[in-house]
């Protein structure tokens, strides 16, 4: 049995990692701010009140898992608010830096005593952070933040690969979720989890740092 922290636990993307990886016999640990009645009913281990952007929030949670080993470490949470060139928010896209390349960083850096070779770390990013595959631009904090999560993918697989630690940078697919509005032209997050577990599980340190789609498919940077 493995050991998954998952953070941004409480819906979407996040609850449904949770609730694969118990019914296939792992132990998920739920990180949220807050709680929900969907990730209750998962019946894993829920820490709540863990806002990422606080590194005192995160030496906390850090104190509450002990010594706790940890095989595989999941960052999912992440926001996105639409800024275009005509309604330009400087401090919307500072804040999506802060929770979606930041925050992901830090949670990790601060975990890595818990990480041992074999242990597996994992950015969800996004094809918009693509720049070779942006051809409708606008949405700058989003694309922006995810370019930079994933540059901090590509530098944590070289700088963990002695440790025997792989990294790996995947892209959900377009998931029916709050974010996307529940867009009716996505995918499920039970297909999508599905495939991202098949990504994770794939993962080696031969193949650490790759930007995967949850399909399989090598995205372009």
């Amino acid at each position: 049995m493995a050991t998954y922290i998952v953070t941004g636990a409480n819906r979407g993307i996040g609850v449904e990692y949770c609730r694969q990886l118990q019914a296939r016999g792992d132990e998920a640990i739920a990180v949220c701010r807050q709680s929900s009645p969907e990730l209750d009913a998962v019946g894993v281990r829920v820490e709540t009140g863990v806002e990422l952007t606080d590194p005192d929030a995160i030496a906390a949670f850090k104190t509450r898992l002990g010594n706790q080993p940890i095989d595989g470490l999941i960052n999912n949470a992440g926001i996105v608010e639409r800024v275009g060139l005509d309604d330009l928010d400087f401090e919307s896209i500072r804040r999506q830096f802060e929770v979606n390349a930041i925050a992901p960083l830090r949670f990790t850096h601060a975990l890595l005593s818990h990480l041992n070779p074999g242990s597996k770390v994992i950015l969800m990013t996004s094809r918009m952070g693509s720049i070779a595959d942006n051809t409708s631009g606008s949405s700058y904090g989003y694309r922006m933040s995810k370019v930079a999560l994933s540059m901090a993918g590509k530098s944590l697989a070289l700088d963990l690969k002695p440790q025997g630690i792989a990294v790996a940078i995947l892209h959900p697919g377009l998931v029916q979720t709050r974010m996307t509005h529940f867009t009716p032209n996505g995918i499920t997050p039970t297909t999508s989890v599905n495939n991202l577990l098949d990504r994770i599980d794939a993962l080696t340190l031969d193949n650490s740092g790759t930007f995967w789609h949850a399909n399989g498919d090598i995205l372009p940077w």
